[in-house]
């Protein structure tokens, strides 16, 4: 008996050698980066955008891969279940990494299964509409609503994420009633906008931001407490009488727990250096996307950021009775 405890204990020291020196080598072969939701979006456009100039850093290729579906818990499970060894990396928001916790039944735990990495991006949630939509202003889309008698629809990624939950806390602040219609990504929702087939989304600043600006869509107001850098034209909610409808999309990564925090270090600073590149912050920058401040950029910053979110959303979720089937 004595002798099958020895060689356990001399099988488990081989193998944490070999783990180490695993990591003292890392990245060794490719990396892949898990976007969970389809290509063309604000999410897959940061992360291609990062991956490119993640290779340099890291002497190693950072290959996108697109995993779609169910509110981008499909591509969030996927890495879940990697192997920890820091080759697959999941990029995800607010509602990938909080909300769809607190809103749907997972075979994994957003938190508990995951090892944060660093914050990256941030950009805010504003109402955009068709362009043949008939208000110029918030005032009027609010009257257009209510004349509408729950007929007009709004389009959101997922369903029980930030721009759902955003649309409900509206409705209720100004007694106003629509539909929402759930898209896989953002993406699809902004080619739908353009062609009028959905009246209005409350969606990731960044994805509609050309669009805005090219006159193509219309935007009434951003949920933020402050006009936002990219778009100062449009007002806040608050400024307009409706106060408190505060969202942002958050970006972070993450790797499967357990991952070595030598290879998490590898990887944060990989993320950091290529966040301080100019070429980077600008092609954020040029897609609205606003990068995390440095002293963000860590793995306790993104799980503090990811906890506290958690505090904040979730009694809001529990009020409205919003559970995913």
């Amino acid at each position: 008996m004595q002798r099958i405890g020895v060689l356990l204990f001399a099988a488990l020291a081989v193998c944490c050698a070999a783990m180490s020196a695993a990591a003292q080598d890392f990245p060794s072969r490719p990396i892949t980066m898990v976007v969970p939701y389809p290509a063309g979006g604000p999410t897959d456009t940061i992360a291609r955008v990062l991956a490119d100039r993640m290779k340099t850093a890291l002497g190693q290729p950072v290959i996108i891969e697109n995993i779609a579906g169910a509110g981008g818990s499909i591509g969030v499970g996927r890495v879940a279940h990697a192997a920890p060894d820091g080759y697959t990396l999941s990029i995800g928001h607010v509602q990938t990494h909080v909300l769809n916790g607190a809103t749907m039944t997972l075979s994994y735990d957003v938190v508990n299964d995951f090892a944060p990495v660093s914050l990256i991006a941030d950009t805010p949630i504003w109402i955009v509409a068709r362009k043949s939509l008939p208000a110029d202003d918030l005032k009027g889309f609010i009257a257009w609503l209510k004349t509408s008698e729950g007929k007009a629809n709004a389009g959101t990624v997922g369903v029980g994420g930030p721009t759902d939950i955003a649309g409900i806390i509206f409705q209720k602040q100004t007694g106003t009633i629509f539909q929402s219609v759930p898209y896989r990504g953002g993406a699809p929702l902004l080619q739908d906008l353009l062609a009028g087939e959905v009246d209005f989304a409350f969606g990731q600043a960044a994805t509609y931001l050309g669009q805005v600006h090219g006159g193509q869509l219309k935007a009434y107001a951003v949920l933020t407490p402050t006009r936002w850098w990219a778009a100062p034209e449009v007002p806040t909610l608050d400024e307009l009488g409706v106060a408190g409808v505060h969202a942002t999309f958050w970006h972070g990564i993450w790797v499967p727990k357990r991952t070595p925090p030598e290879v998490i270090a590898k990887l944060n600073a990989a993320i950091v250096e290529s966040l301080a590149d100019p070429v980077v912050q600008k092609r954020f920058r040029d897609v609205g996307q606003e990068v995390w401040p440095r002293e963000g950029q860590n793995p306790a910053a993104l799980a503090e950021k990811q906890k506290a979110e958690f505090a904040r959303w979730a009694p809001i979720i529990k009020e409205a009775g919003i559970k995913v089937q």
